[in-house]
C-alpha cells in the first residue's frame, strides 16, 4: 500500500440529499482538499457521485458521469458510481456450489446473475458517518438476501487526499462462509461529464493477459494473451482504435467489456491496474488496487440510462469504468483466486484513484 499522507486540513460536508421509497435517508457527502478539488459521496449504494478535479489549465472539472436526482441512482441501468454486491459482475446461470450446497440467485442479466442483482447493494442505503478524513459506508446483508448465505457487514471507506488521490477501502465480515466480490462502478470522462465520448482516451493496462467469454460474458475458463489481439492495451492507445475490430469480445459487448488480469498481482499487495489519459485535458488517471483483475467497460449501453448531471443526456462510450475487482463467475471456477469467505477471516481489498495532469 503506498503512503498517502494524512491531511488535517481536509473539509468534509455533509447534507441531507433526500429519502428513499423506503423512507431511509439519503446523504451526500463532499471531501475538499486545500486546493479546492473535491469528491462528493453518496449513501446509495456507497457511491462516487463527484470528482473534480483540475486540468493542465487549473481548471476543475467533473471526471465522473452521474446524476442530478438522488431518485435516479436507484435501478439505473449503468450502476453509475455506486458499489454493487454481493459479487460484482456475472454468475454463470445464477447458481454456484459452495462447500457441498447449490445456492440460486436471481437472474437479471441475460441468463445470468450481475452485480447481487436488481436488489444489489448498489441499489440499497448505507449507513453513513464521517470518521476523522475518511467518509465510512456500512451495509448490513442479512443471511439469504439475494439467496446468498450468511449474515455479511460490509465496510467502504473513502480517503481523500492532497494528491487529488480517492483511496476505497473495502472491509467484510460474515457468520457464514459466502462469496463476495466488491468494487466501485464509477465512469469516467477525463474531458469531464457531459463532453461526449472517450474513445480518444488513451488506455494503458498492467495486464498481458484476460478471461474470452461466450456471448453472455461468462469467462470461458483458462486466460489468453493480449499479445495480437485487440485487447492488447500493455502499450498504451486510444480506447477506440480497435473496438470495432471483428473480433469475439469486441462483438458480444458491443466493446469492451472484459476482465483483464493484472501482472504481478500477489494477494493484499497494492499493484498499478490501469492509466487513462485524456490529451484534450490534460487529465490523467492511475488505478491501482490489490485485486487480481479489472474489468474495462467502454459504456456500450449508456444510451437511455436517466438524464445526467445539468440536464446532460449520456450516449454510449461517453465514459468508461475500470472496476478493480476478482474475476467473474470465480464461484464457478475453482483455479480463479477464491471469492469465498468465511467465518473469522476478514475480507479486506484497496482501490487508489489517483489524478494528475500532463502538462
Amino acid at each position: 500500500m503506498r503512503y498517502i499522507p494524512h491531511s488535517i486540513t481536509m473539509k468534509i460536508n455533509r447534507q441531507l440529499w433526500g429519502k428513499s421509497s423506503g423512507g431511509n435517508e439519503i446523504y451526500l457527502y463532499r471531501i475538499t482538499n486545500e486546493a479546492g478539488a473535491y469528491v462528493e459521496l453518496s449513501s446509495i449504494g456507497a457511491g462516487i457521485v463527484s470528482v473534480c478535479v483540475p486540468d493542465r489549465e487549473g481548471v476543475l472539472g467533473d471526471v465522473v458521469i452521474g446524476y442530478d436526482s438522488p431518485e435516479s441512482y436507484f435501478g439505473d441501468g449503468p450502476c453509475a458510481g455506486k458499489c454493487p454486491g454481493r459479487y460484482a459482475n456475472r454468475i454463470a446461470k445464477g447458481k454456484f456450489v459452495l462447500d457441498g450446497k447449490e445456492y440460486t440467485l436471481p437472474i437479471n442479466n441475460a441468463c445470468n446473475h450481475l452485480h447481487g442483482g436488481p436488489d444489489g447493494f448498489q441499489n440499497q442505503v448505507w449507513d453513513s458517518r464521517v470518521d476523522g478524513d475518511a467518509v465510512e459506508f456500512m451495509y448490513f446483508s442479512a443471511d439469504g438476501e439475494a439467496g446468498y448465505p450468511g449474515n455479511l457487514k460490509t465496510v467502504a471507506r473513502y480517503e481523500w487526499s492532497e494528491d487529488n488521490e480517492l483511496t476505497l477501502t473495502f472491509t467484510a465480515e460474515t457468520d457464514a462462509p459466502t462469496v463476495l466480490n466488491l468494487t466501485n462502478h464509477a465512469y469516467f470522462n477525463l474531458d469531464g461529464e457531459g463532453s461526449g465520448t472517450v474513445l480518444h482516451h488513451i488506455l494503458k493496462l498492467n495486464a498481458s493477459e484476460y478471461l474470452p467469454t461466450d456471448d453472455t460474458l461468462i469467462p470461458v475458463g483458462a486466460s489468453e494473451p493480449v499479445a495480437g489481439t485487440p485487447m492488447d492495451f500493455v502499450t498504451a492507445k486510444e480506447l477506440g482504435k480497435d473496438i470495432e475490430a471483428d473480433f469475439p469480445a469486441l462483438k458480444y459487448g458491443k466493446g469492451y467489456d472484459n476482465c483483464f488480469l493484472i501482472d504481478g498481482y500477489q494477494e493484499g499487495q497494492i499493484q498499478s491496474a490501469a492509466e487513462l489519459y485524456s490529451p484534450k485535458s490534460g487529465r490523467r488517471l492511475e488505478v491501482l488496487t490489490t485485486q487480481p483483475g479489472v474489468q474495462i467497460y467502454t459504456g456500450n449501453w449508456l444510451e437511455g440510462c436517466p438524464v445526467g448531471k445539468k440536464g446532460h443526456i449520456y450516449h454510449d462510450y461517453d465514459a468508461v469504468a475500470i472496476e478493480c475487482q476478482h474475476y467473474p463467475d470465480s464461484p464457478n471456477e475453482p483455479d480463479y483466486p477464491t471469492t469465498v469467505l468465511r467465518p473469522g477471516e476478514v475480507f479486506g481489498q484497496a482501490i487508489i484513484f489517483a489524478f494528475s495532469v500532463k502538462k
